[in-house]
């Protein structure tokens, strides 16, 4: 008997786990507006997830996102620096910096993220979220770094 409610038990709480997951979309573009870009996201706790990024011309960026919080830490966030030119690489506000709290304390209540595209190179993104308590759920605007320097403005719609 305890264990048919044990078997029993066990789909109900994958379906919940399950329910956990928020996923969502965005767009973004060049600011001349002469290439474009989607986006998909996914989380399953809500502060850190994955994101792909597909541009106009067809080169689809994939990877981790943080949502930096009073919780994160500078060993956490890490991956961020990972393919560009070695920790330092093309300085982009607080990126141009080893990960350190002042980076932590800069993007407070936003995301950031690191994407990679199969040859190698990177987009790196920054996001201020509408409602930080919602996550990417609740929406946000903000930029992505192409390696040549190139940025998109991207638009996450509340979900």
């Amino acid at each position: 008997m305890r264990y048919q409610k044990a078997a029993l038990m066990l789909p109900l709480l994958a379906a919940m786990a399950a329910g956990c997951t928020t996923m969502g979309s965005g767009t973004g573009s060049t600011p001349s507006g002469t290439s474009a870009a989607t986006f998909n996201w996914k989380s399953s706790d809500g502060v850190s997830g994955t994101i792909n990024a597909t541009t106009s011309d067809g080169k689809t960026y994939s990877g981790q996102y943080f949502q930096i919080t009073k919780d994160t830490t500078v060993d956490s966030i890490g991956p961020l620096w990972g393919g560009w030119g070695g920790r330092g690489g093309r300085a982009w506000g607080y990126w141009g910096a080893d990960p350190s709290p002042d980076f932590i304390t800069h993007y407070s209540g936003r995301v950031v993220a690191n994407l990679a595209e199969p040859s190698g190179t990177h987009m790196r993104c920054q996001f201020q979220l509408v409602h930080p308590s919602d996550g990417m759920n609740g929406g946000g605007l903000g930029q992505c770094q192409l390696p040549d320097g190139m940025t998109i403005d991207a638009n996450f719609p509340k979900g």
